[in-house]
């Protein structure tokens, strides 16, 4: 008998199927494994000697992976998800900023001056900010529009979209086409924002025996409130009114507290939340993934 593992399977050929032809012997060899392989003649077999009683053992350990290594790789992918959009829309932001407060030089230019001081902050990578400057004094590249657009979702879950687009034509297509295919409704202006403020969101990357000396820092320098982060990771999230965001945020990171990048923004936030059960829940997601795919689409925010 011969005897091969393959990621856990075991599979037992004796001397007599040998005698079958060599497309039922890989027919077989399929259907046992799941998957095919390459035909072997029964003279190269019998050259290494597996007719005459050889053993051989092929051994693979099967690929087996946790609860916690399963949500600590989504929690990576998520993270680099974040980024990417993130370095995208400083891409467009820097563009903008050149177009708008004329040039690119930071030093005459200050509106362009305080993005690249947030890109910086934020750790977008120099390549990215140098290529996008020199994109932004090309004649041929449009000027960004910033668009906003509202959705329901099901439930009656209330969405809105952040855009920033060069082509104000596709990215409307784009956007309602992406709501209309995922189980979503367009909304009329305004119907849906109401029920949303923006804030300023700082995460933060700290033990959680600081959180007196965060909620210190943070009140005396315009925060709201301070909860644990949600997502997985150790520290707070600090909110802010707008205008106290930057002077919270510098004050944070003055004190020493290190600054998740990836989290720390202006955000929009519901008023009130809505409940929905577990099936439009995943519908909901899988819309808001939907949307976060497409270029122009730069944030999507949910009740």
């Amino acid at each position: 008998r011969h005897t091969f593992m393959l990621q856990g399977c075991r599979l037992l050929l004796t001397p007599a199927m040998f005698s079958c032809s060599v497309a039922a012997r890989a027919a077989s060899f399929t259907a046992r494994v799941g998957y095919a392989v390459a035909p072997v003649s029964k003279a190269r077999l019998c050259a290494r000697g597996w007719d005459r009683g050889f053993h051989r053992q092929i051994c693979t350990a099967p690929v087996c992976m946790g609860r916690k290594a399963a949500k600590v790789a989504a929690r990576k992918q998520k993270g680099e998800a974040i980024r990417t959009k993130l370095y995208g829309k400083f891409g467009k932001l820097i563009v903008t900023a050149v177009k708008e407060g004329g040039g690119a030089d930071p030093v005459a230019n200050t509106q362009l001056a305080r993005v690249l001081a947030d890109a910086k902050r934020l750790s977008v990578p120099v390549d990215l900010i140098e290529r996008n400057l020199k994109r932004a004094t090309d004649t041929s590249q449009a000027d960004y529009m910033e668009l906003t657009y509202e959705a329901y979702g099901a439930g009656g879950v209330g969405i809105v979209i952040e855009v920033l687009s060069d082509n104000v034509n596709r990215a409307a297509a784009d956007t309602k086409a992406a709501i209309n295919k995922s189980g979503g409704k367009v909304a009329e202006p305004g119907s849906v924002l109401f029920n949303f403020e923006r804030k300023g969101f700082i995460s933060l990357n700290c033990s959680s025996e600081k959180e007196d000396e965060v909620f210190e820092v943070a009140a005396e320098n315009g925060g709201d409130d301070i909860v644990p982060r949600d997502d997985g990771g150790e520290g707070f999230v600090v909110t802010t009114e707008v205008v106290s965001f930057m002077q919270c945020q510098k004050a944070l990171a003055d004190a020493g507290f290190e600054i998740n990048a990836d989290d720390t923004a202006l955000k929009m936030t519901p008023l009130a939340e809505v409940e929905v059960d577990e099936d439009a829940a995943a519908i909901n997601d899988a819309l808001v993934e939907k949307l976060l795919e497409l270029d122009d689409v730069d944030a999507v925010y949910t009740q």
